[in-house]
């Protein structure tokens, strides 16, 4: 029988050493990669990562290589199945197409805000205030 440690806070991450992983950042980003190191405050080294972005039922992998990121960046932190991945039926497209696909999409919601912020604005209500992560 294998015994399973469980240890408190950021060392619990030792468990996840080489596994491939997926990372939500604060920023909405999402990192694939192997993690290679961990430190006391959950600061992550993954190897061989992409940045992955999706659109719809389309996703794009642009190869970031060795990275480091800061833990209290990390939203979400999750190993991921190599079986379930191939069955979500999503499809790849090239780097260029997704980024493009994210640009009008950018645009499409930037559009839709200032729309709504204007209708808030003539009803009395004051637009939502900016903030530096889609998490606050």
């Amino acid at each position: 029988m294998a015994t399973q440690n469980n240890y408190p806070g950021a060392a619990s991450l030792l468990n996840e050493l080489d596994k491939r992983l997926l990372c939500i950042l604060r920023d909405g980003r999402k990192l694939i990669g192997y993690l290679r190191s961990v430190d006391q405050f959950a600061n992550l080294v993954f190897q061989h990562t992409v940045e992955r972005i999706y659109v719809g039922d389309a996703y794009g992998d642009i190869e970031r290589g060795i990275y480091l990121i800061r833990g209290e960046n990390v939203v979400m932190l999750g190993e991921i199945d190599a079986g379930k991945e191939a069955a979500t039926g999503l499809r790849e497209v090239t780097v260029e197409e997704i980024l493009e696909a994210q640009r009008t999409e950018q645009l499409e919601r930037a559009e839709h805000d200032k729309i709504k912020s204007k209708v808030l604005l003539d009803r009395g209500y004051q637009p939502e205030a900016l903030f530096d992560d889609i998490f606050s």
